[in-house]
Order: structure tokens, then C-alpha cells, then sequence
């Protein structure tokens, strides 16, 4: 069995994949300090509410765009794993070429999005990714990296609202009935999901515009993305492993 990890800057996710099957996955937040026996005790609480006995995991591989957490992480995984984990970064073989003027700009979560977007789907084809912030990547037939676009995420749109604001109440992320709101907490929802449901409407309509590319394929993954996809028919598919099966398959691209 491989284990895969996913750094962003929100949450830490887990995956464990037995050959091409993702078989149980698990998410812990990102922002809080731990030591490496401290995310050494999760992963083995984890595995173990999975019924997943650590001594089968052979492999691990990580990608992550949060430098000031991974050695802990990566020593937890040689101490309670006794693996050295697979980190993937610049000089990684990936199968994507990047043509964008700087390659080591792009973040190896897009990179890993990237990946499965075209080996699952094919290209060309636009990946969303509704992370922290929102990145929208055009990946061309041949497999080149042509262009990305970040904007805020939905959930930082959603706390500068709350938070910069005297009587606005921090509320739930989630798409009302009907964007005619009649009260504060469903027009706050209507701002913020219909208001996200038109960027990545515009984004995309001007991506595929601007390209000039024909049959661009729309897929989507990451945290509140379902959200968003459901609102929207622009999106074809909705993915919400594509990272993690991203980052393995670029392990068994890497590997010996």
C-alpha cells in the first residue's frame, strides 16, 4: 500500500492507495504546530480507525506547498513508518510540460492536479482547484502547462467578510434556494456562492476565449468545489480525490 499526502495551506490530507484504488483518506488541519511524534500518533490513530495495519504500508510520497511543517511530517513518517518518504518537487518527472516562463513558480499542488486531470481525463482541459485559494490551470492536448489563474479562495472571501465587518456573523458556506435573499445570514450565502459561481463562470468562458483552444474539458476538485460545481454547468466533472491521485501517480513515475 502507498500513503500519499497532500500539504496545503488549510489542511494536511492523507490518502492510502492500494495499487490504483484509494481505499481510505483523511484530513487534519494544517495550521496548528506539531511535533513529528505528535503526527506520528495521528497517522497510526488514523490507520487504525481504518482498519489499516501501518507495517502494510511499503511507500509514501508527498506534495506539499507548506515548507515550515515538513520536517516534522517527514520524520514522523521515518519514525513511525520507518519509510522515507517520496517528496515531489523541482526536477520531479511529472509527464507535464510546463511552458510558463518560470517553471518553479508553479506549485506542486497544481502540478499534481495537473497530472490526473490528464491522465484520467485527457486534455485539453481547464483543472479548478477550490483550495485555499482557488487556482484554475490550461493544460493543452499535448500535456503542456499553458497558463494558470489564482484568485482568493471561497473561504477567504467568506472571512474577510465576517471579519472586516462589525455585524456580519460568520455563517455557513452553503448555496440558498434562491439568490433573493430576504434576511442577513442567506444574502451573506447568496454574495458569497452565487458571487464565486459567476468568477469561475467568467474565468473559464474568457480561458477557453482567449486560448482559442476547441473541447476544453472542465474539471474541478478541492474543498468547498462541490459547492460550486453543483451551481454550475461550465464544470463537467467534479474529482475530489484528484490530488491524491495525482501525487501517486507521479510517485510510480518516479520510482525505482
Amino acid at each position: 500500500m502507498l500513503l500519499v499526502i497532500d500539504v496545503g495551506n488549510t489542511n494536511v490530507t492523507l490518502g492510502i492507495f492500494k495499487e490504483e484504488v484509494l481505499i481510505a483518506n483523511f484530513r487534519i488541519t494544517t495550521r496548528i504546530a506539531r511535533t513529528s511524534d505528535e503526527y506520528g500518533i495521528i497517522i497510526h490513530d488514523l490507520l487504525k480507525t481504518k482498519g489499516i495495519d501501518s507495517s502494510l504500508i511499503k511507500a509514501a510520497a508527498i506534495a506539499s506547498v507548506v515548507p515550515g511543517i515538513m520536517h516534522s511530517l517527514k520524520s514522523a513518517i521515518i519514525k513511525y513508518l520507518n519509510l522515507t518518504p517520496f517528496e515531489i518537487g523541482i526536477g520531479t518527472k511529472t509527464g507535464i510540460k510546463i511552458v510558463t516562463p518560470n517553471p518553479k513558480e508553479i506549485g506542486s499542488d497544481r502540478i499534481v492536479d495537473a497530472v490526473a486531470a490528464y491522465d484520467l481525463y485527457g486534455g485539453p482541459l481547464i483543472v479548478i482547484d477550490f483550495g485555499t485559494a482557488t487556482t484554475y490551470d490550461l493544460i493543452t492536448e499535448d500535456g503542456s502547462f499553458l497558463a494558470g489563474i489564482t484568485s482568493p479562495g471561497i473561504r477567504i472571501c467568506a472571512d474577510a467578510l465576517w471579519h472586516q465587518t462589525a455585524r456580519l456573523p460568520e455563517i455557513e458556506i452553503k448555496k440558498p434556494d434562491s439568490i433573493l435573499a430576504k434576511e442577513t445570514i442567506t444574502s451573506m450565502q447568496a454574495g458569497l456562492v452565487y458571487g464565486y459561481i459567476g468568477q469561475t463562470e467568467y474565468i473559464v468562458k474568457k480561458v477557453i476565449e482567449e486560448s482559442g483552444i476547441e473541447g476544453i474539458k472542465v474539471i474541478a476538485t478541492g474543498g468547498l468545489g462541490k459547492i460550486i460545481a453543483d451551481g454550475t454547468d461550465v464544470i463537467q466533472i467534479f474529482d475530489d480525490s484528484l490530488t491524491l491521485q495525482g501525487i501517486r501517480l507521479i510517485y510510480n513515475k518516479n520510482r525505482i
